[in-house]
């Protein structure tokens, strides 16, 4: 049976806020808001968690799982090697709507599908998973659907869809901007938008020092 918690009310928030902490390390999953959508979320480094989000979204090891961290120097672990592209975006737009794919840490002991090496990592601009987040760290986050069905935009989305299979969902109201992320490529020598979403590709354009048609050239919209 799942629990819903009302996170404009404080102490619903913090009842709900250690219920999420509590499911999570249990190897659970937990509906949780950000800036963009709703996520639905395990710990990142328990496999069979990732294995049951992925279920729960009835999708395959082919599209692996995005993950959220509480921190710019969360990545310094998770990274391969943190190239200085990566650091001028992660200071220009995170916390916030921009989605980085990278070369992961080759020493991670995760399982997040069938990445070939990479991990897509992002910084949510929102109190409730910020402080999850720093209470549990790296979390496996996808949108909190049914694969092929809308993404939530509110909790009562996310539980329509999902119902019993997450133990708690934190309702932060509707999403701000319920719009996904902006995608950024920087597995190659050259950044690509993979997809356009919340971050404008011209502000990224101009972060990076190149046009926005360079950016978008190889992009999948």
């Amino acid at each position: 049976m799942s629990t819903v918690f009302d996170c404009s009310d404080p102490d619903s928030r913090a009842a709900g806020l250690t219920a999420a902490t509590s499911a999570l390390k249990s190897g659970r999953l937990v509906v949780l808001p950000t800036d963009t959508l709703y996520g639905l979320a395990a710990d990142a480094f328990d496999a069979t968690a990732v294995s049951s989000l992925l279920a729960a979204k009835r999708r395959g090891r082919d599209m692996p799982v995005p993950v959220l961290v509480g921190s710019w120097h969360t990545i310094d672990g998770l990274v391969f090697s943190v190239r200085p592209q990566a650091r001028e975006l992660i200071r220009a737009f995170w916390p916030g709507g921009l989605s980085l794919v990278v070369q992961q840490a080759p020493s991670l002991a995760w399982d997040l599908g069938d990445t070939r090496g990479t991990v897509m990592l992002r910084m949510p601009l929102h109190p409730v998973a910020l402080e999850l987040l720093r209470e549990v760290g790296p979390l496996a986050v996808s949108s909190a659907n049914v694969s092929g069905q809308p993404p939530a935009k509110t909790a009562a989305e996310a539980r329509d869809q999902l119902g019993d299979l997450v133990s708690t969902y934190l309702d932060g109201g509707p999403a701000d901007h319920a719009i996904a992320s902006t995608i950024v490529d920087l597995t190659a020598d050259q950044p690509r938008i993979l997809r356009e979403g919340a971050v404008p590709i011209g502000d990224i354009a101009d972060v990076l020092g190149m046009s926005p048609e360079a950016l978008s050239s190889a992009s999948v919209k």
